[in-house]
């Protein structure tokens, strides 16, 4: 039976706010406060414990999440209205809080499709891969006609076709740091353990080439992979049937893989948090972490990203780096972010979102501090850039913006069979060929949008159940998904939409 819900919550003895649980009137008598709300309080804003002078830091986490703009006294509201960034450097103190997890008590599996690589997928999709925006109509027009052929239902094994359009790949320099991720990005996809086979297609006469793809990529170790571009084909129709005849080729050698038993030393997830609340960092994302915890002690590999929602909280993921050396890749993708922000007139601390500030984050440094609660407490073993094929197991960092589907895009790209995204305003998508799965912060969100949300976690705090207990569901969910089981998102048939290559530098 649900428990009354409390009232309100404070996360650390040093805390000088207090996270409202319902929201409140003015005049509410409250725990953890001496005198009565001075303001009305939504659900998962923040109250001044005690009076606040001008300048000084409010503390949330146990850590710094800005300075008062006014002075606060005890019981007001405490959000944009008085609360800024201020300064926030933090000493970066490299590798002093690197505790290797226990070995868990039985070794576990899931039941998923092995590739010659060596890699797993979870799941046996073929890809359409684009080159450039320009073969985008004729990608989806092949997949499209293959539907309505309905010869792809003799193939068992095989979980669909998916085309992976995009809006870059021409009007770009074809030697910089632009070119270099869209090339790793498309690179990743063609590798990803989710896919059982690629037919590359091109225009022909882009800066994203074709033949470069396929010679200087090395995309395949299976060799399931064909390639052509619209030009060379004869056009639309040409392009369409000769796609069609690749395809059924694939489809063959795709469909003779099965799902086997495999280790989980063979998952990798990718972590995302989007439309955050206040609940984002009591509920949702430390249950992931948890969850990151079990399956990186079992051998696996979750990945961190969003390097500009982790900005001002760095400083708790360098102390679990395992070598200073690590550390350091942190600080300067971090260096990295603020200069980019300079040079393109924007500011770090733009995030959060109306939606994020609506439902009670304030600053960019409060946001970070419950985002990084989705990486656990275990060691970080690398730091790669965006796309960049992840190499190391346990629990790691991969650099990317936090919008969040260009996120999940260089997630998938670095190897992610699986994907966990934490959701406070609610979320609607999914990102094949890699399945998602939805963690609802709060009960009441969950209650509104269940058909979309795969857990809820808000029942930390309205059924007092605890981060241990549902990290381990969502752990188990985790090998279920792995194993074949759908989520919310993949009955839903989302996934088509959501591949957004992060796109640097003049468009031209």
């Amino acid at each position: 039976m649900t428990k009354d819900l409390p009232q309100t919550i404070r996360l650390n003895a040093a805390d000088n706010v207090i996270i409202a649980l319902k929201d409140l009137a003015a005049g509410t008598a409250v725990p953890h406060l001496d005198v009565p709300l001075a303001d009305a309080v939504a659900r998962g804003h923040k109250i001044a414990t005690r009076a606040i002078a001008q300048g000084e830091k409010i503390i949330r986490y146990g850590q710094n999440i800005g300075l008062a703009s006014h002075a606060i006294a005890a019981g007001q509201h405490v959000h944009v209205h008085n609360l800024g960034m201020g300064g926030h450097a933090e000493a970066q103190e490299f590798s002093t809080e690197v505790r290797p997890l226990a070995a868990p008590a039985e070794k576990r599996h899931f039941m998923g499709y092995h590739r010659t690589d060596g890699s797993v997928g979870t799941r046996n999709y073929l890809g359409i891969l684009t080159s450039v925006n320009c073969s985008g109509s004729v990608a989806r027009f092949i997949a499209e006609a293959a539907e309505k052929q309905g010869w792809l239902d003799q193939f068992e094994n095989v979980d669909g076709i998916v085309p992976i359009v995009h809006g870059t790949g021409c009007g770009m320099s074809g030697n910089d740091e632009g070119y270099d991720t869209l090339f790793r990005t498309l690179q990743g996809y063609a590798r990803n353990p989710n896919f059982g086979g690629i037919l590359l297609l091109g225009l022909g006469c882009e800066v994203m080439q074709v033949p470069d793809l396929v010679g200087r990529g090395r995309m395949r170790a299976d060799g399931n992979i064909r390639y052509m571009t619209i030009q060379q084909s004869g056009g639309t129709r040409r392009t369409i049937e000769r796609g069609i005849e690749q395809l059924k080729e694939m489809a063959e050698t795709a469909n003779r893989i099965t799902r086997t038993p495999a280790g989980l030393e063979h998952l990798m997830i990718g972590m995302q948090c989007g439309g955050s609340d206040g609940y984002s960092g009591i509920t949702a994302n430390p249950a992931l972490g948890a969850a990151s915890d079990l399956l990186v002690a079992h051998g696996g590999t979750t990945i961190l990203s969003e390097t500009s929602e982790i900005y001002g909280a760095e400083h708790l993921l360098t102390r679990r780096a395992v070598t200073p050396e690590v550390g350091r890749k942190i600080v300067e993708r971090i260096r990295w972010w603020e200069d980019y922000a300079a040079r393109n007139g924007g500011e770090m601390d733009n995030n959060p979102s109306p939606g994020n500030k609506k439902g009670g984050l304030t600053t960019i440094l409060e946001k970070s501090l419950g985002a990084v609660a989705k990486g656990g407490t275990a060691p970080l073993t690398q730091v790669y850039k965006f796309a960049e094929q992840v190499t190391e197991r346990g629990f790691v960092f991969m650099d990317s913006p936090g919008y969040d589907p260009c996120s999940v895009t260089g997630q998938i790209a670095s190897g992610a069979n699986l994907i966990a995204f934490t959701t406070g305003r609610g979320s609607v998508s999914g990102y094949k060929p890699t399945p998602c799965i939805k963690l609802a912060t709060n009960s009441e969100m969950y209650g509104r949008m269940s058909e979309d949300m795969d857990i809820n976690c808000g029942d930390i705090i309205t059924d007092a159940v605890s981060l241990e207990a549902k990290g381990r569901e969502i752990f188990e969910l985790f090998l279920r998904v792995a194993s074949g089981e759908e989520t919310k998102s993949e009955q839903l048939g989302f996934g088509g939409a959501e591949f957004v290559p992060w796109q640097m530098g003049a468009v031209m």
